[in-house]
């Protein structure tokens, strides 16, 4: 059964007394606080790093939908092998396998090339985490693209086929506009996943909050503060997103 109006958001009002408590503590704690100082520096690097990851994700998945509904054999093949073989392997793996093998190989065939000469450590860190990033979610977003592209009603295409819209125009004004609507919720989700995925870049020594999280816990020892404190961050950069996503959502639907 479908519950009847709105509920009023009780789990946001419990989440944002909670938020504020905590917040209230760490702000009354000096080392909390100094905590919180130094994360605020790695959030402009989490920031950094899931906005360009899923920005590259977002083009590269939504080519790769449209190779899987495209006429060419080949074409569907690639895009199904790269999607299969990509969700296949766990991020972190391919996190590393990016930074210490693919990264090393692309300065080598850099050189091959007869380029001015790279070496492998002048290719920062940062950059081989946000292309695991991009390839590992590229992956996931192909099949969200996938499905929304596919879920738009057949006879409107034929429609706008059969009003002479060429086949840029049939996906700009009858496919995408309703696709969208579709794949809209599981792309916010996406995007709230690589925030907490993003993460994962800490291994490489990149500095962001986890990473100074690791190094602050292990220089004062204070763990409980400085976990806790890493925690409250990222939740609140995960709520505030949902909450924007969900009434984005809602306009979409509205308009």
């Amino acid at each position: 059964m479908t519950p009847r109006g709105r509920d009023f958001p009780y789990w946001l009002v419990a989440a944002g007394l909670i938020g504020a408590a905590m917040f209230a503590a760490v702000l009354g704690d000096p080392a909390s606080r100094g905590v919180l100082v130094t994360l605020m520096q790695g959030v402009k690097t989490t920031v950094f790093v899931t906005l360009v990851s899923y920005t590259m994700a977002c083009a590269l998945g939504l080519a790769l939908a449209l190779m899987a509904g495209s006429g060419s054999i080949v074409l569907r093949q690639i895009s199904r092998f790269y999607v299969e073989v990509m969700r296949g392997i766990p991020i972190l793996v391919l996190l590393l396998y990016v930074a210490f093998v693919l990264a090393p190989a692309l300065v080598a065939g850099w050189n091959a090339l007869g380029l001015p000469e790279a070496r492998t450590r002048d290719f920062p860190l940062l950059w081989r985490a946000i292309i695991a990033l991009f390839l590992a979610y590229s992956a996931f977003l192909a099949e969200v693209f996938r499905a929304g592209l596919q879920s738009v009603d057949q006879g409107q295409i034929e429609a706008g086929r059969a009003l002479g819209l060429s086949r840029w125009h049939r996906f700009r004004f009858v496919v995408w506009p309703q696709a969208f609507r579709t794949i809209l919720p599981p792309l916010g989700n996406d995007f709230v996943a690589m925030v907490k995925d993003s993460s994962l870049v800490s291994v490489l020594g990149v500095a962001d909050i986890t990473q100074l999280g690791k190094v602050l816990a292990a220089g004062n020892f204070r763990y409980f503060e400085t976990y806790n404190v890493v925690a409250l961050v990222y939740l609140t950069m995960t709520i505030t997103l949902s909450i924007v996503l969900r009434r984005f959502e809602r306009g979409q639907r509205r308009g």
